[in-house]
């Protein structure tokens, strides 16, 4: 006997745990309309008893750790418990449930948004804390993203407690993005702020008329504002770097300005008032140093986008019909076996199986590819795409995060985190750098005022002279040219390839994809243009060939279908009227059937010519076409098959220049289509490429992506379709198509304003100028501090009387940065060559 069952299931935790039970039970024959509920702690579910027992379903849950009777209380070990009260205030652990494991641990992820992360040490800092904390299973700090990604025991933690651990890290977490502000908009206020300051110094220094003293008391209360909003994040970043044991760029640049502005505030207040100071040095080094960090902000914010626009795919809402009626509601509300009515034009908004109707589906946001899919009683259908011609009713089978969509979507996520976190070579040399320089400096001053023993020749007090020997040191050393290193090689070269038509989103990029070894390539839309066109009129003997447009154009005028339109519009390109026909009925499926002057005419695929008379010669043409991948229209007059015509997905002009100039500079490349494996091989012979993969899905496009990176292959995907997103995100450089789907874009990293196929490889030879541009900047970074770094410790001066006041010190460190800003500017020359 069938009926409706409910069981209490206890230890259920997370929506994991839901499907955990979901999974089990539904191995089990006879049983449907499963659901389970965590908060509720019940499954409910219908049974054929005759299949099935209750015994059974309850031993199943046993069997996956859950329990069928409420566990007694057990408070954590007193030492433990300690720990993860005082990271964990809002949970007692003396109220916490345990549970058995006997198939091993359960655990429940959170993905969380960041804010505050600046380098590679960040996220390191921040997967330190959790590593060292109880209860967390697997760690993964995506920097790009700006996300975390925590397994933890639900027994320990739960969401809350897992966002103040990285509080307590010294960063920002949330759940929702809409709680962060726009990307940008802090360190723009900031930059902004600085500006607005730094101006104002530089003009009361240069054409200021005070006397010397009222000029450094004006700079410091100008250079303490810019110091303490603008310099503040530096500082903050500096602080919680040291509290968890690393040293990033926030260190140094704090070393930097701290040294400039407190030697000027020792001098001011302590020394003489009236002597030179370096407040603007100071102010100058925050307002170049927030252009950078404006402009790494605006990248990363635009990462999450691509999630946001698959997100926004679903239909709004659903006509549901319950007990005979129809009622509109939001699509979120849609139950697994509800049964909805989608008409012609609608989104469809659920995954189901149809019921009644036939229609055409577009389904390129899931395939990529232009052409409709017939679907008639029986088949599936899937969620947010789209029902072209005929009303149907289907069967829902899958709502929410169990949905095609939703897959697509945690792809997307899933490739992007698995990406590690970019190492900068600033950030790596930092944690050497900092210490190193610090030493120095120190040593500098013990050395010249405990050991050196030359008071008489120094011409100064001990304290004084050695002091400015440290802080010259530390202004030498000012980390101001490796933070403009490569942000200033980043914005001009990004700048030159916008204006060559290519747009880098992320700095990673222009190093990344330099060192590509093969490019795959979507089909539709991306080496062909991606909409249908007519490439082959083959009348019947006898019959003209604007005669036979004639009809076919008179015919395909009542069809809606897609395949229709550019037979129509050849027939308008070539000023061929169409006759005006009657009775027309559009056959789903089939054609178009109607009657031209009394006499039946047909237009539509070869079953609907059944009964027809079909010449050899046009049934032979059409086999043909249709081997080269082609799809084919038959026309038929009178019951006599009179021509077909051949249409494709045309190649783009440039498709075949591009593979061959990729295959020039020793790049491999290869196909991935979901068309089928005649069509793929077809345009892949036609431009040149030797590896092709057909009738793929997007999870098997991910894959693909992922057997040529475990071959150990740097791999770049190109494509313009939502069924691309997830290899796009996946591949070691997505390179989007200018025409393409928002969604393709967003998660492309490159993306081809031109659409055009010959900037894949400009991208890679900019690529490269780039990072050898980046590279020199750090060399002439680091080499000019090491040179000038012994010159202000005052290694020369014993014999040679050379050393450097802290104020040429800072003169000296502004050529660092001149020379690295100098050649960053040596790229725009490029331009010109990258046409080539």
């Amino acid at each position: 006997m069938r009926g409706y069952q409910e069981i209490n299931v206890y230890g259920m935790m997370c929506n994991h745990c839901e499907k955990a039970v979901i999974t089990a039970l539904e191995k089990h024959p006879g049983i449907d309309d499963l659901s389970a509920s965590f908060k509720n702690e019940r499954v409910s579910f219908t049974l054929d008893t005759r299949q099935s027992s209750l015994e059974d379903l309850r031993t199943t849950i046993l069997a996956e750790g859950y329990f069928l009777e409420p566990q007694k209380e057990e408070a954590l070990p007193e030492e433990e418990s300690s720990m993860e009260q005082s990271m964990n205030p809002s949970m007692d652990p003396s109220t916490e449930t345990s549970r058995a494991k006997p198939d091993g641990e359960r655990f429940c992820d959170i993905s969380f948004n960041i804010e505050g992360m600046h380098c590679a040490n960040c996220s390191l800092a921040i997967e330190k804390v959790f590593k060292r904390t109880r209860g967390i299973q697997a760690t993964a700090i995506n920097l790009p993203l700006e996300k975390g990604f925590i397994t933890y025991d639900p027994k320990i933690w739960d969401e809350n407690g897992i966002l103040d651990i990285v509080k307590q890290a010294g960063y920002r977490a949330f759940l929702k993005k809409e709680n962060a502000s726009a990307p940008g908009n802090t360190e723009k206020f900031r930059f902004l702020f600085a500006l607005s300051l730094t101006l104002p110094m530089m003009g009361i220094m240069h054409f200021g008329h005070f006397d010397m003293a009222v000029t450094n008391y004006i700079m410091f209360v100008l250079a303490s504002l810019v110091q303490f909003v603008s310099g503040r994040a530096f500082y903050e970043g500096a602080y919680y770097s040291l509290k968890n044991r690393t040293a990033n760029m926030d260190v140094l640049i704090s070393l930097g300005i701290s040294a400039a502005y407190f030697y000027s505030v020792f001098s001011l207040l302590l020394v003489d008032s009236a002597k030179p100071t370096f407040f603007d040095s100071a102010a100058m080094l925050i307002t170049f140093i927030m252009i950078g960090k404006m402009l790494e902000a605006k990248a990363k914010g635009r990462t999450g986008q691509a999630l946001k626009e698959l997100l926004a795919l679903t239909a709004d809402t659903a006509r549901v019909i319950k007990n005979g009626r129809e009622t509109i509601v939001p699509s979120a509300m849609v139950e697994k076996n509800d049964v909805v009515r989608v008409l012609a034009g609608e989104k469809i908004p659920v995954d189901g199986q149809i019921l009644e109707g036939e229609t055409q589906v577009d389904e390129s946001m899931l395939t990529g590819e232009s052409f409709p899919v017939q679907k008639s009683p029986g088949q599936t259908i899937t969620g947010a795409t789209i029902n072209q011609s005929g009303t149907i009713t289907i069967k829902t089978t899958q709502t929410g995060n169990d949905t095609v969509l939703a897959g697509i979507i945690r792809m997307v996520e899933d490739a992007q985190a698995d990406k590690a976190p970019i190492q900068r070579l600033a950030d790596i040399a930092s944690n050497i750098f900092v210490p190193v320089v610090v030493t120095i400096a120190i040593s500098t001053f013990c050395y010249w005022y405990f050991l050196a023993g030359m008071e008489e020749s120094i011409g100064t007090s001990p304290f004084l002279f050695s002091f400015e020997r440290m802080i010259a040191v530390l202004v030498i050393a000012c980390p101001c040219a490796l933070g403009l290193a490569t942000p200033t090689a980043i914005m001009v070269g990004s700048g030159v390839g916008l204006n060559r038509g290519l747009l880098f989103k992320k700095g990673s990029v222009l190093e990344n994809i330099s060192k590509l070894d093969i490019v795959l390539f979507d089909k539709t839309g991306t080496i062909t243009k991606g909409k249908p066109e007519v490439t082959d009129l083959y009348p019947a003997k006898g019959m003209t060939r604007n005669d036979f447009l004639k009809f076919a154009a008179s015919a395909e005028l009542n069809s809606s279908h897609p395949l229709a339109i550019p037979v129509v519009k050849m027939a308008r390109d070539q000023h061929i009227a169409p006759d005006k026909t009657t009775r027309a009925r559009e056959i789903s499926g089939l054609g178009v059937h109607c009657f031209l002057d009394g006499h039946p005419l047909k237009a539509g695929n070869l079953k609907l010519m059944k009964g027809d008379t079909l010449p050899a010669e046009l049934e032979s043409k059409g086999k043909h076409f249709s081997r080269e991948g082609k799809t084919t229209i038959y026309i038929a007059l009178n019951n006599q098959v009179i021509g077909i015509i051949a249409l494709a997905d045309v190649i783009k002009p440039d498709s075949k220049k591009a593979i061959a100039r990729l295959h020039k500079a020793g790049i491999k490349t290869a196909l991935i289509s979901g068309d089928n494996q005649v069509a793929a091989l077809s345009v892949a012979n036609k431009v040149g490429i030797d590896q092709v993969e057909a009738e793929v899905l997007p999870q098997d496009k991910i894959n693909t992506v992922k057997k040529w990176q475990a071959k150990g292959l740097r791999v770049a995907m190109v494509g313009d379709g939502i069924n691309d997103a997830p290899a796009l995100a996946q591949a070691d450089i997505g390179i989007a198509i200018g025409s393409g789907t928002d969604v393709a874009k967003e998660t492309g990293e490159v993306i081809l304003v031109k659409n055009s196929l010959l900037d894949v490889e400009r991208a890679i030879r900019l690529g490269k100028k780039t990072l050898k541009t980046i590279k020199m900047n750090f060399f002439w970074a680091f080499f000019y501090n090491l040179l000038m770094i012994p010159m202000a410790a005052g290694i020369f001066y014993p014999g040679y009387g050379l050393t450097l006041t802290p104020e040429f010190a800072s003169i000296a460190m502004w050529f660092s940065s001149l020379s690295v800003v100098g050649n960053s500017l040596l790229l725009k020359q490029f331009e010109k060559k990258l046409m080539d």
